[in-house]
């Protein structure tokens, strides 16, 4: 009984300093009208362990069995130790999902009500069972349900529990709606939520006298948990900003695209889905966040939920998304959590931890939303449990961090991983309802990917969630996959097939919104950009790709060829000076240009950036490519610089470069990697480069048939696109326009018209269309297998079963993210050296370590600053490696994997020898 009162004295102070208002307001709906959903929720989340009042659970702990049973409560062990045999999975949490149907249909309640109400309960520690699941075991005889006095008992915890929070008796509290789907995920997380949160024994101590146990007592240790806690909600109630609002947070008088986007959010009759189109450097970001203020104040969300494509992306945002909060308010910027697994090496995110004080982050313990510990509560017997850095469940971290807090900004996985079939997915959805969610760039999200986002939208759809999403080059049919996913969400149908108006220009926006009475409506704008159309010379700079049965001598032999063509290339056109953006396909090419590169220009003048760096080092790099070629740094007349990267440069990466040489990519990403040049206004450039050059390579060109590709960029983007946008190229002499020409570009290549390619490449053509076709489909196929809903199932009412049946995401982050991104699942592990003489560990910077690896707290950073993601190639040899003996009993390390170096600073994966210095990153050495 305390634990009931505990938790549903927290779910009061959840509500009163947490919830959004658009969650109050369904809640009260839900309930039979203003001021009553308030009761309905802090019951719900305490009732939660009524499961406990059975001998399933009493029998866990022998001395309290002994006293319950000298009380008259009774059972037969052997068949109790039977039953649990039969059904191990039957504990307390689905025995409470059992007796909440039972007990609340004998009170009186609807069938429908009962029925969404016991998944709730059953469904407490992570995972929704069927009806089926929760019967007992018949091989238990009812001694773990319990039989004759134990009835009884149940119905009087049940009923006193119910007067102590007000009511008088459980037909009073029924509810008369049946909330959606959405909402009973979000009542469950925040059930959850409230349940761990009660749990903690700092707060919540056991109770020997019975005469403690009360209404009022739990509101006094709720109030002091919540005190010490420190959870924050986000603006609260937020007024609707007026035309000055734009200017006051961004320094700046909107562009006429961006007035479109806010006049568009103020047009919205309801929650919906906006979808916002627009150049590279248009200034997307800045309108979304201003449309976002204006949808959260309209339809009552308590804050924003920003999802980038990369972690690379995601870092920028975050500071861009704090300064725009603080304009709002200077308390909020402190609230917004960055949310990805290398956020410990984000400058300004350890500055935020270390001005709040070590003692925050001892103080929580990380919630094991995986399954993968012992701890299902996230509260640790000794010490502080895993900190920060690696804990897996993000929500849980303290004041102003998680998933839940009122402000984040992620990578879009978060998002995806909310679509999933994994343990505790209903914590993601009730971090994402009550918010405002962006997702940028969200044409990265291939064929896979889309699976989950369509999932996610549905469940936001229905939510009644306010989206935004951005990107430069979104193809059409993308476009309206986006908008029948969120609709049929919002509509709870399993399908919903909308006549969506397709934009009459450049920027656009199109939004939609289902009205409860009406038909979808829709509000289409477009407007002028900014900035007058930018001519973008774009040229073929043809390599001889090596064939399939090419000798490994042959395929470096052209590989150095093409290398040395594109330093050819640099040389001439940074003759006057210049800064140039090279992006390859691969790491691998990167690499090899790199080195090319770095023996025909001064060391200060090139610069490599790619995924393969050390998290710390790629950190570093990252920042510095930002510095020197953003807009606040200035040019030196003459001077020259070079960046060599991968896709990490491709989008959300503002820097601005005179020239672009680029291996060969779909058109949308083409595109997106054509709008890093001239990017800002009052740049200095050298004559020869004022007006813009792309160089397109990676291909070979052919006179009397289709192109040949690189295998690296053809195992990545498949042929299919590639030989469309191949096609699409402007002839010599000719450009590009940007950005008008950028809708017509990427509709073509993702359009089907055959005449698009040249009649020497139709069968090949057509062969690469129906491979992509099948591919597509095979992938979708298998990404199905993991989504949270079932296809045919997702008109169901409520939780019941929604676990069960299909394959369950990995339980770990690498897993999720494999799960999610359609990889082989790659691996990350730690660098370290070890001496010649094998005596001592070594961090790459030569810090010791210890005979066994111990790491001493002072070098804990650095190790973990250490870490670096192998190629797929060796996930599988990576897997037999395993953490340092030191590292067996560290929160943070004891499930990381080395990967020993030699002094020279080389090792192997298996049987492949791999090096890795500061300049190169991690190569493998042939």
């Amino acid at each position: 009984m305390g634990h009931l009162l505990d938790t549903a004295s927290v779910a009061e102070l959840l509500w009163d300093g947490l919830l959004a208002p658009s969650t109050r307001s369904a809640l009260d709906v839900v309930a039979g009208g203003p001021g009553r959903g308030r009761g309905l929720f802090a019951w719900l989340c305490g009732v939660h362990d009524c499961g406990k009042a059975t001998p399933v659970h009493q029998r866990l702990w022998s001395e309290g069995a002994e006293a319950v049973r000298r009380s008259g409560l009774t059972w037969v062990e052997s068949a109790a130790v039977a039953g649990a045999k039969t059904k191990r999975r039957w504990r307390h949490d689905w025995a409470g999902g059992l007796l909440a149907r039972e007990l609340l249909t004998a009170a009186g309640w609807s069938p429908e009500q009962v029925d969404w109400v016991w998944p709730l309960v059953a469904g407490h520690h992570g995972a929704f069972p069927s009806l089926r699941d929760v019967q007992e075991p018949k091989t238990a005889k009812g001694q773990l349900r319990g039989r004759g006095l134990w009835h009884q008992v149940q119905h009087a915890v049940l009923d006193l529990y119910t007067r102590e929070l007000g009511f008088e008796t459980l037909c009073e509290l029924q509810p008369v709606l049946v909330p959606s789907k959405a909402l009973q995920l979000q009542l469950s997380g925040l059930v959850v939520m409230a349940d761990w949160i009660a749990s903690d024994e700092r707060f919540f101590p056991g109770m020997d006298d019975l005469r403690t146990v009360g209404l009022s007592a739990s509101r006094h240790r709720a109030a002091a948990a919540w005190t010490a806690l420190g959870l924050q909600r986000g603006w609260g109630t937020l007024g609707v900003s007026g035309p000055e609002a734009f200017r006051d947070r961004f320094g700046c008088t909107p562009r006429p695209s961006q007035a479109m986007v806010v006049d568009a959010a103020h047009s919205m009759g309801g929650a919906g889905l906006m979808v916002i189109e627009a150049p590279m450097g248009e200034g997307k970001t800045e309108a979304a966040l201003a449309a976002a203020e204006v949808l959260a104040a309209r339809f009552g969300a308590d804050g924003v939920f920003v999802g980038m494509p990369t972690q690379a992306t995601t870092d920028p945002m975050f500071t861009r998304t704090r300064r725009w909060l603080e304009a709002i308010d200077p308390d909020l910027a402190s609230r917004v959590v960055l949310l990805h697994g290398k956020r410990a090496f984000n400058r300004e995110w350890k500055v935020l931890l270390e001005n709040a004080g070590a003692c925050t982050d001892e103080a929580f313990a990380g919630v094991d939303e995986f399954g993968m510990d012992d701890d299902p509560y996230g509260v640790e017997e000794e010490g502080c449990g895993v900190q920060e850095r690696l804990a897996p469940a993000e929500w849980f971290l303290g004041a102003k961090r998680g998933l839940l807090a009122p402000f984040v900004v992620g990578t879009v996985d978060q998002l995806l991983y909310a679509a999933t079939r994994t343990r505790h997915v209903m914590l993601r959805m009730a971090g994402l309802a009550g918010k405002v969610v962006v997702l940028d760039e969200v044409h990265a999200c291939d064929v896979y990917m889309s699976q989950f986002l369509g999932e996610g939208l549905r469940w936001l759809g229905q939510a009644g969630v306010p989206v935004i999403v951005l990107s430069a080059t979104l193809a059409p049919a993308q476009r309206q996959t986006l908008f029948e996913a969120y609709l049929a969400g919002a509509a709870s149908q399993e399908e919903f097939k909308v006549h969506l108006p397709a934009p009459q220009g450049y920027p656009s926006v199109t939004a939609a919104w289902l009205p409860v009475s009406e038909g979808v409506q829709f509000h289409t704008e477009v407007a002028e950009s900014w900035r007058e159309d930018l001519p973008v010379v774009v040229r073929v700079l043809p390599e001889r790709v090596p064939a399939a049965r090419s000798t490994r001598d042959e395929r470096q032999r052209l590989q150095a060829e093409a290398d040395a063509a594109v330093g050819d290339l640099l040389a001439d056109e940074l003759a006057g000076g210049g800064t140039a953006l090279v992006i390859r396909n691969s790491v691998a090419r990167a690499q090899s240009l790199y080195e090319e590169l770095r023996g025909r220009f001064d060391d200060a003048e090139v610069r490599l950036l790619h995924a393969r760096f050390t998290v710390a080092r790629r950190a570093d790099l990252t920042e510095e490519s930002l510095r020197l070629l953003g807009p606040r740094t200035p040019r030196l007349r003459g001077g020259r610089l070079i960046l060599v990267a991968t896709q990490l440069a491709e989008q959300s990466f503002d820097v601005d470069a005179d020239l672009l040489v680029t291996d060969l990519a779909p058109v949308d990403l083409l595109l997106q990697r054509i709008g890093r040049l001239h990017r800002h206004e009052g740049t200095w450039r050298p004559g020869r480069l004022r007006t813009p050059k792309a160089f397109v390579t990676g291909f070979q060109p052919s006179e009397y048939g289709e192109p040949a590709f690189v295998f690296a960029s053809e195992m990545i983007y498949g042929r299919h696109l590639l030989l469309r946008t191949a096609a699409a190229l402007p002839g010599a002499g000719k450009g590009w326009s940007v950005p008008a020409d950028v809708p017509g570009l990427v509709h073509s290549v993702y359009g089907t018209d055959v005449s698009l390619l040249p009649a020497a490449w139709h069968a090949a053509g057509e062969a690469a269309a129906l491979e992509q076709s099948d591919r597509n489909r095979t992938r979708a196929e298998v990404a199905r297998e993991f989504l949270l809903t079932r296809a045919g199932e997702h008109e169901l009412r409520t939780l019941a079963g929604l676990h069960y049946g299909g394959s369950t995401a990995g339980g770990d982050e690498d897993s999720l993210r494999a799960a999610v991104r359609d990889g082989d699942e790659s691996v990350e592990v730690v660098l370290v050296v070890r001496d010649e003489d094998g005596a001592v560990f070594r961090t790459l910077a030569g810090r010791a370590l210890s005979v066994n690896g111990y790491v001493a707290p002072d070098v804990l950073d650095e190790v973990l600053g250490s870490m670096v993601r192998l190629p797929a190639k060796l996930t599988q040899p990576a897997l037999a490696l395993s953490p340092l003996p030191g590292w067996h009993g560290h929160p943070w390390l004891r499930r990381t994997r080395a990967l020993v170096l030699d002094a020279s600073r080389r090792g192997r994966v298996g049987e492949f020898p791999v090096s890795y210095d500061e300049e190169f990153g991690l190569r493998q050495v042939q």
